[in-house]
């Protein structure tokens, strides 16, 4: 019935569709299995994509070839990039989406994908013949090999879903949960843990007096995420709402805490620490007399609203007496409650850096399952587990990025080295060379590496190519470009910023917080036509490299230092264990993580600097 796959991938959400786009532009014939083909790509929590952080990994997933920048979008209602007021290492884009065309969008594109296949079935186990992953095995008895598989399975796995005192098996609301692969897993020698994340209610929009509350109004000249052609940015907006809870909503919250399943030990495992439930965020921050709340849309034509900032487990009744009384929901319908979903997931410090396990050879993880939270976290591990299980049954070298590549990389090297016990959410802090890993430049750092795997195409390397000359043109000529006092000192008094006394390149006027290129601009008119011979995105980074020279240069030359530690790799065989030499927990954790090189091994929590030098010893022994 089924011919033998390259590469299965299990779950259809947002590292399922990656994972599946990219194995299969790659060459690999693919199939897709999910447990209904009427939620490829569901958003499952809020109808948006991007934000602080989470934004440029959506442009560096774009960048390599993969597919979540054009289907944002083709389905946003909203633009904004945040942050601004801030240097441009945090400055993140962020779209409101309208849910239904985005799961539309990409179910069409993984359609029009030659190469891929699906299957409407829950997976219940593996095929796994000596330590190497063969296939799938479906919930009526279908065995379907594949040289390699990457499980994607969200909060699936074993999903309990919570309402007050009531619980019920779900991967989300209305679906069922997945059984069987947990617990073979564990059979097979892998850790398992619990986790848990929520989600609000959500409510009928006609019901709301939106007069109550403050306009949150997209950008005036909105950008998009995608560098390619395929998409253009909006031209009309869609609006969003802020109002905020009070003190009584507070008080009618905590009649339900005795219900809750979060305080009454109900849920074992750990929710997200920067997305907290609305009974979380009232009882850690008591002092605090309300709480902001977006109200935001769920598309273009849709009533229905999702209630940002309210995600909550609480009784329905509990929940819907407080919602009433947040300025504006005094008349709100409820079109079903907010609940909390606990699930399994693996320890990610069991994955090798391709997302591929250690213990079973073929299979990789990619998404919820390995403790992470957030579509933009899970799209950007399947992507990378759908390149490396292409390139592996190709027999091709693994496509790895560094910390200093991408956030994406800082990502990976986080979840391998250091594990993590409660869902992993990606921020700007958590990158050291966040400067040199802007939402500006990813196309720059990431199109010729997509290119080289074959997933980013030809017309997008050109157009990397001629981005990265006309930039390296127009820095050239400002560093030789001057402009004189008569022209320029009125504009720099008007700008309160100091005047000048003899030519100066216009290099060193932009190394000024007062100063950027439009201000520069209105000072000459001759200097304005020679501008407008480039792109918007060329003048934007032209100035921050510019402006931010000295510091890119200080980020690089660090990158450069540690190059050589990651450069220097370590053995798979390499016996830690007879170290004598080494700490019980380096030991312990090295030979755990077992590191892929010195650099590596430097970021593995318990390994300290002593054990390093040991290590550095034995190695060039």
């Amino acid at each position: 019935m089924f011919p033998q796959y390259d590469v299965i991938v299990v779950g259809a959400g947002h590292a399922g569709c990656e994972a599946a786009h990219a194995s299969a532009k790659m060459g690999s014939k693919v199939l897709l299995c999910t447990m209904n083909m009427n939620t490829i790509a569901q958003m499952s929590c809020n109808p948006a994509m991007g934000g602080v952080a989470k934004g440029q990994i959506v442009r560096e997933i774009d960048a390599l070839g993969g597919m979540s920048g054009i289907i944002s979008d083709k389905s946003m209602i909203q633009f904004r990039m945040l942050n601004r007021s801030k240097g441009p290492a945090m400055w993140s884009p962020r779209t409101q989406n309208d849910r239904m065309r985005f799961a539309e969008e990409w179910r069409l594109a993984l359609e029009n994908t030659p190469n891929v296949d699906f299957w409407q079935e829950m997976i219940t186990g593996l095929i796994v013949k000596d330590k190497r992953v063969t296939g799938v095995r479906t919930s009526i008895g279908l065995e379907i090999l594949a040289k390699s598989v990457v499980l994607t399975n969200g909060t699936f796995l074993n999903g309990l879903i919570h309402i007050g005192e009531k619980q019920f098996g779900g991967g989300r609301t209305g679906e069922g949960a997945a059984r069987g692969i947990t617990e073979q897993l564990v059979q097979l020698g892998f850790e398992a843990g619990r986790m848990k994340t929520g989600t609000p209610p959500r409510v009928d929009g006609r019901s709301l007096d939106y007069t109550k509350m403050e306009i949150q109004y997209g950008d005036e000249n909105p950008e998009k995420f995608s560098y390619s052609d395929e998409t253009r940015p909006l031209e009309k907006q869609h609006t969003c709402w802020i109002t905020y809870t009070n003190k009584e909503v507070h008080n009618t919250l905590e009649t339900g805490f005795n219900r809750s399943p979060m305080f009454n030990g109900r849920i074992q495992g750990l929710g997200p620490r920067y997305c907290p439930s609305i009974e979380d965020k009232i009882n850690r921050f008591a002092e605090r007399e309300r709480h902001q709340i977006f109200v935001e849309p769920e598309g273009w034509n849709t009533v229905e609203m999702y209630v940002n900032g309210f995600s909550t487990s609480l009784p329905e009744d509990v929940q819907y007496e407080a919602m009433r009384k947040i300025p504006g929901f005094e008349n709100a319908k409820m079109f079903r409650p907010g609940y909390a979903i606990e699930y399994d997931f693996f320890p990610p410090t069991q994955l090798k850096l391709t997302l591929e396990t250690q213990l079973i050879e073929n299979l990789y993880f990619a998404g919820q399952i390995n403790g992470t939270t957030g579509y933009e976290e899970a799209a950007s591990q399947g992507l990378v587990a759908g390149i490396n299980a292409s390139l592996k049954v190709e027999e091709k070298d693994p496509f790895l990025l560094k910390r200093s590549d991408a956030y994406i990389g800082v990502l990976i090297d986080d979840l391998i080295n250091k594990g993590t016990e409660e869902p992993y959410r990606m921020f700007t802090s958590r990158a050291e060379f966040r400067l040199l890993l802007r939402q500006d430049n990813a196309d720059l750092r990431l199109t010729e590496l997509g290119h080289k795997i074959g997933l980013a195409s030809d017309q997008r390397l050109e157009k990397m190519i001629d981005k990265k000359s006309d930039t390296q043109k127009l820095i050239n000529d400002l560093k030789q470009k001057k402009l004189s006092p008569e022209i320029i000192n009125e504009g720099l008094e008007n700008l309160e910023t100091a005047t000048i006394k003899e030519k100066v390149t216009i290099d060193k006027l932009l190394k000024r917080p007062q100063l950027g290129l439009k201000d520069i601009m209105e000072f000459d008119n001759e200097f304005k036509q020679y501008l407008s011979k480039y792109s918007k995105e060329v003048l934007e980074q032209a100035e921050i490299q510019i402006k931010y020279e000295s510091y890119i240069e200080k980020e690089s030359q660090m990158v450069e230092k540690l190059s050589n530690m990651e450069n220097y790799k370590i053995p798979l065989s390499f016996d830690y264990l007879s170290i004598t030499a080494l700490s019980a927990e380096g030991k312990q954790k090295l030979n755990k993580v077992k590191p892929e090189t010195l650099g590596q091994a430097s970021r593995i929590s318990g390994v300290s600097p002593a054990d390093l030098s040991i290590l550095t010893v034995y190695l060039g022994r």
